[in-house]
């Protein structure tokens, strides 16, 4: 049997084995950049309430910031596991001539679907809104509620 050695393996004509690699580091770099740029562009701006989610042993906790917003404005609705927030935000009509340097502020309908980890009793559901912040707690269902099990010895 005759052996051979390829001097040019492993780098295939690349000037070093790790000249590719740093090429693909460099793409992954380009290439997550401009996804997180997306994502970040794409939720700064919008109608879209922020939202955050919590929990506590009896309840699930969503608090939305809704500055200017009114409690009749909202549609909000809870099915098994899922709620809902719907609205409009309307704002004041700017003079037809005006020219904008900045525009951040957007107009239009909204809708928002929060999928909770587990079903929630629908009919203790409580809303309130202040300072343009909703609160919104959804007790969980009984069989959603961890259950303490005592360990029994014979």
């Amino acid at each position: 049997m005759l052996l051979t050695r390829r001097t040019e393996w492993p780098a295939w004509g690349w000037a070093s084995p790790f000249a590719e690699l740093e090429r693909m580091r460099r793409q992954m770099e380009l290439l997550s950049g401009g996804l997180s740029r997306g994502l970040l562009e794409a939720s700064s701006a919008g109608v879209f309430p922020l939202m955050n989610v919590t929990e506590d042993k009896d309840n699930y906790y969503v608090r939305a910031e809704l500055p200017g917003f009114k409690a009749a404005e909202l549609d909000i609705s809870v099915t098994g596991d899922s709620l809902s927030i719907a609205g409009e935000r309307k704002l004041p009509v700017e003079d037809e001539k005006a020219q904008y340097h900045r525009r951040e502020r957007e107009s239009g309908q909204f809708s928002r679907i929060i999928t909770l980890p587990a079903h929630v009793d629908t009919g203790r559901v409580d809303a309130r809104c202040a300072d343009g912040l909703l609160t919104v707690v959804l007790p969980k269902a009984e069989a959603a509620k961890p259950k303490q099990i005592t360990v029994k010895t014979s």
